[in-house]
């Protein structure tokens, strides 16, 4: 049977995703729902002084309103949201409930629901709910946070969260910058992103007033995770909810929290016994789902008269926004370890800065935390570059770790250790693709001609962490859940093969790479595999999906429990043959005794017989049915070169991103066609962050862009065809030698983009430019010198 793995093979859940006949979290309805209507803040920082609901309770549809404090007087929705990643022992967390009683912290913030029949008659009730405020003084950017001047919490007295430092050898350190002899000294801006996935949050609570039990709906990434979250947050007995994550259209990291809404619709649903709901609008979500990036990134790198690095010293202040949700505080953590890049450097010292802001939370958004890392040391490297007077290509190749050649188990100076690594040949790779010595040439002649339209060329090589595991290295590092999966492989009576995961797809393409594996492994057709997933009463176990760890887990943990199935097979092969299971065999679906293949059987045929269990061997269970919960020894690390080629109109400042060229290296592929639209995906965001995605407030800490209208987010007009290879570089993490892939695109692309920009920009003075690189910011940078080239 020729090999599945490796092979384009189209998605399975596309057919039922284009008809229209997979459900989304608008599509299902219950009998007698109501919608909750939020009445938020309209201001970032302010005391709530009086609530009047009178107007909103008697009109048409209207079931209920309810107040923060009445909520807690009633004991509904009592508990705060939780915070599963506590970075220090003293970080600082202030109560998030679910309704603000007394002050609200951020535009957008929940002050009153509304219970109503429709989703119309609870938006319209939520505007008649009058709220009076006296305005507070307002932190509304992160530059005002860190000056601790006004307090974004009033009753904190500061508004610094925590202060986390990651600093190996001190000594060390010093020594590489005193004795160096190039330095480089930047500050980036990580610019707030608006996660914007194709379908907005939603939820739907269904109460069983009997029995006590509540099956809730919601377009979530984790539906695990959040059924303890809901437990712990609510008192609900855990055995009495059902979690089920039905499709879910995109997450981007923005569906993996614990959010007001997925608490008020549990806690009211119960109390009232009927069921609620809620979906949040385009421009709502600017204030109720939390945001990307927000970081202000401080970073020195020091190096000998070669290039060659020697230290590299960083300090972040991360802008938690009002609130800690789920894992916000570990986010700018998430790239600590990373500050080296794909880089021998042997020295770094990073220390971060957590600080409270009045605006909407941060946390996740693709990448989280690994492509600022990346875009932090790939600037430097192109500035340390230009400073030593070699270029961008060569300063990188002078830095790889193990010169670029193959490694195994190489020990980062943050301590982590990389478990393999072979950077020259996608490095080389991406450059014949991009043909920058073609480049270089029509760059030049463009110069010497003086044309208003001019090159740029960048570039990035990237490595990030990912798999998220194991559940020790998360625990040192005080996060709340594990780094394992689980997965569960039976063979049905009918010969079908069942799979159980615990990793919960929102678009990635799991039920088409988890029949792969099965049907590389038992040799079976992917079409006879069924994979369940998303719902707590079907995968009871699971740590669901983010930190681009389903395949690098939850794939691996599949493919163990199929060598599981396979070996209990084996033994029932071997009695049916009354052979030796030694002397058993097993080639593509078939066991056979060695030495007679003429007598086989074939694994789909023992399901019945197992099921049947009139002749199993002594001793032995009914079915074939094994389970694994697989924890990784350390993290997957993809690495890749990317290469962007820009055209930049000198008189306008406007960008055109002529041409991208990404070559990663994600292990063993599963999937190439899967493999690519990730990675293309992935390179749009980064891009988009890099040209044009900007959360934008006002000094008051008003949202200036929540909409479409004003939010930019690329169409496929603003990109140019993106061209792709890969190498492949086995990951000795996990027996599969996979790695993830689903956030590489978005980790080297906003690197890439803004060295073409900053090296199209060169002859003008320019060294860096801060994201978006808008046309304003572009032609002000080009004439700060009086436009002179």
């Amino acid at each position: 049977m020729t090999s599945v793995m490796g092979t384009r093979m189209l998605r399975k859940e596309d057919p039922k995703l284009l008809t229209g006949e997979n459900k989304f979290i608008d599509d299902i309805h219950a009998p007698g729902e109501l919608w909750m209507g939020m009445v938020r803040s309209p201001m970032a920082h302010a005391k709530i002084t009086s609530i009047d609901t009178s107007g909103a309770e008697g009109m048409p549809g209207v079931h209920s309103v309810y107040t923060g404090a009445q909520l807690q007087d009633m004991g509904i929705g009592v508990g705060a949201l939780p915070c599963a990643w506590p970075v220090t022992e003293d970080m600082v967390n202030p109560p998030h409930l679910p309704v603000a009683v007394g002050e609200a912290k951020h535009v957008g913030e929940i002050v009153a629901v509304v219970l109503a029949s429709s989703r119309y008659e609870a938006a319209d009730a939520a505007e008649h709910v009058v709220v009076d405020y006296d305005e507070l003084p307002t932190v509304s950017s992160l530059a005002d946070a860190v000056k601790d001047e006004a307090m974004a919490h009033s009753d904190l007295g500061t508004n610094k969260a925590f202060h986390w430092p990651l600093d190996p050898n001190p000594e060390g350190t010093a020594a590489a910058f005193a004795n160096a002899a190039h330095t480089v000294k930047a500050e980036f801006i990580q610019q707030r992103l608006i996660c914007a996935p194709m379908e907005p949050r939603g939820c739907l609570a269904i109460p069983s007033p009997a029995g006590g039990e509540i099956t809730f709906y919601s377009a979530t990434q984790v539906p695990h995770i959040l059924k303890v979250m809901i437990a712990a947050t609510t008192g609900i007995a855990e055995s009495k909810i059902r979690v089920i994550a039905p499709s879910v259209g995109g997450g981007f990291g923005g569906k993996l929290n614990v959010d007001p809404d997925a608490i008020l619709s549990v806690t009211l649903a119960n109390h009232i016994g009927l069921p609620v709901r809620w979906t949040e609008s385009r421009s709502e979500a600017a204030g109720s789902s939390h945001q990307g990036r927000g970081q202000i990134q401080h970073i020195e790198a020091a190096a000998d008269e070669n290039g060659k690095l020697t230290a590299v010293k960083v300090h972040l202040d991360a802008d938690m926004g009002a609130y800690m949700m789920l894992i916000t505080p570990g986010v700018p953590l998430l790239g600590s370890f990373l500050y080296t890049g794909v880089y021998d450097i042997p020295n770094l010292s990073f220390t971060c800065d957590g600080w409270f802001t009045n605006m909407v939370s941060t946390d996740a958004y693709r990448g989280a935390g690994r492509p600022e890392a990346s875009y932090a040391i790939e600037r430097v490297m192109d500035i340390m570059a230009g400073q030593v007077g070699i270029t961008p290509e060569e300063i990188r190749a002078r830095n790889y770790i193990a010169g670029g050649e193959a490694f195994e188990n190489h020990e980062a100076a943050s301590t982590l250790v990389f478990d393999s690594g072979h950077y020259r040949p996608a490095h080389d790779r991406a450059l014949e693709m991009a043909k920058v010595a073609d480049l270089r040439a029509e760059q030049a002649r463009r110069r010497d001609a003086g044309e208003t339209k001019q090159l740029g060329i960048g570039m990035c090589t990237y490595v990030e962490i990912c798999g998220l595991a194991p559940s020790r290295a998360l625990g040192g590092l005080n996060y709340g859940a594990g780094g394992w999966e689980h997965a569960t492989v039976r063979i049905l009576p009918t010969g079908k093969v069942e799979v159980v995961s615990g990793s919960t797809p929102h678009g990635q393409g799991h039920e088409t790479a988890w029949s792969m594996i099965i049907a590389d492994k038992m040799g079976v057709d992917p079409n006879d595999v069924e994979v369940l997933h998303s719902d707590t009463a079907k995968s009871p176990l699971g740590l669901d999906t983010y930190g681009s760890r389903s395949l690098a887990v939850g794939g691996v943990a599949i493919a163990m429990a199929a060598d599981k199935v396979i070996e209990k097979a084996k033994l029932i092969a071997a009695h049916q043959f009354e052979a030796a299971p030694e002397d058993v065999e097993f080639d593509a679906g078939s066991f056979s005794v060695a030495g007679t293949p003429a007598k086989s059987v074939h694994i789909q045929e023992l399901g019945f017989a197992a099921f049947a269990a009139h002749d199993l061997p002594d001793g032995m269970e009914p079915n074939l049915q094994e389970q694994v919960s697989f924890d990784p020894p350390n993290f997957a690390f993809p690495f890749g070169t990317h290469v962007a080629v820009v055209e930049i109109d000198t008189e306008t400042g406007g960008v055109e991103l002529l041409d991208y060229i990404g070559v990663d290296d994600c292990g063993h592929q599963v999937n190439p066609l899967i493999v690519e639209g990730q990675v293309h995906g992935g390179i749009v965001q980064g891009a988009a962050q890099a040209l044009y995605e900007e959360a934008v407030y006002d000094e008051y800490g008003n949202p200036l862009n929540p909409s479409f209208m004003d939010y930019l987010v690329p169409s496929a007009a603003e990109m140019p065809s993106i061209k792709l290879d890969s190498t492949v570089t086995p990951s000795t993490t996990n027996p599969l030698g996979v790695k993830g892939v689903g956030e590489a695109g978005t980790i080297g692309s906003a690197a890439a983009v803004i060295n073409a920009i900053c090296d199209g920009l060169s002859p003008y003075g320019v060294t860096d430019i801060e994201m978006p690189a808008t046309p304003k910011r572009i032609w002000e940078a080009i004439n700060s010198n009086g436009g002179a080239a």
